[in-house]
């Protein structure tokens, strides 16, 4: 395959590349830096990927890349739980996923060949939070300000049915790795001051990067898949298990937490990020035939934290 990606040297990203290189298919990396994409993604390293500079909010030169791609995986956008939610940056982060998925989908309109599928990120913000109820693939959108982002971003991808092109949407959780919210979770744990952020009986809905980047390459080759699947894995936990889990494996205490108020002031409106959470279940991804690596949380830090 030929698959284009943006957000391509990201947490998530930089891990679908290289498995796309090492499966020997050509990947065309959008980036905003041709240096930093560069230095991801060297040459010598991964002969299968061609870095172009784009302007993700923009039309413009860089969109013909898209024609002769059999698919095009869009992951971009701002991050959310970095800084605090002004006004401004408010619409950063929206503006960095509805016109850059309308962009996407623009240059897949005029693609000659047209790619054949668009795999596009969500997140499972579309719900809004809550400590009681389930949500699954079915559950209505909430009013808040990331279910309204979640919802454009969505609602812009959906215009590539007119192309027809097929589409996977990919609402996506808490993703555990070496890196990310780990990365994050880990120093504090190692100083023996680690412990839950808040209350800790707030729901994470996780999955491990490696199940994610599987996700994705089944929703590229599978043409059975169509539509809207949970990118979360089949068991959620509340954020007091999956610090403890944490503790247990480093061998380290889980007893600080984190006050909501420290988080508040870190990050304002952003705390929700992290102080609320949803309990998602992935009921179409398991349908499709999707099978997890790591469905267990105990499993996926173990493996991370293996790596430290």
């Amino acid at each position: 395959m030929k698959v284009a990606v943006t957000g391509a040297t990201g947490f998530v990203g930089t891990r679908l590349v290289e498995r796309l290189n090492a499966e020997g298919h050509t990947v065309v990396v959008l980036t905003r830096s041709l240096e930093r994409g560069k230095q991801v993604f060297p040459a010598t390293a991964f002969p299968n990927v061609e870095v172009f500079a784009y302007a993700p909010l923009e039309s413009g030169e860089w969109q013909a890349v898209i024609s002769g791609c059999d698919g095009v995986v869009n992951l971009a956008g701002e991050p959310i739980a970095e800084g605090r939610w002004t006004l401004q940056r408010k619409q950063i982060i929206l503006d960095s996923r509805k016109v850059g998925t309308e962009k996407i989908v623009e240059a897949i309109a005029r693609a000659n060949p047209k790619p054949s599928v668009l795999v596009n990120s969500s997140a499972v913000g579309y719900y809004g939070t809550s400590e009681t109820a389930t949500f699954d693939e079915s559950s209505p959108a909430a009013d808040d300000f990331l279910a309204q982002v979640c919802q454009a971003w969505e609602a812009s991808a959906s215009k590539v049915k007119e192309s027809g092109t097929r589409l996977v949407i990919l609402r996506t959780g808490i993703v555990l790795g070496m890196g990310g919210a780990i990365a994050k979770m880990l120093p504090p744990f190692q100083l023996f001051a680690g412990g839950p952020l808040g209350s800790g009986r707030q729901w994470v809905s996780w999955i491990h990067r490696e199940d994610l980047v599987n996700l994705i390459l089944s929703a590229l080759t599978q043409p059975n898949m169509e539509g809207t699947f949970n990118a979360t894995a089949p068991n959620p936990v509340h954020m007091s298990e999956l610090c403890n889990t944490l503790g247990e494996v480093l061998n380290r205490p889980s007893w600080l937490p984190v006050p909501d108020f420290a988080l508040e002031a870190l990050l304002g409106d952003a705390a929700i990020v992290v102080l609320e959470g949803q309990k998602v279940l992935p009921k179409q991804t398991q349908a499709s035939g999707f099978k997890y690596q790591y469905p267990l949380v105990k499993q996926a830090v173990q493996e991370i934290v293996q790596k430290v």
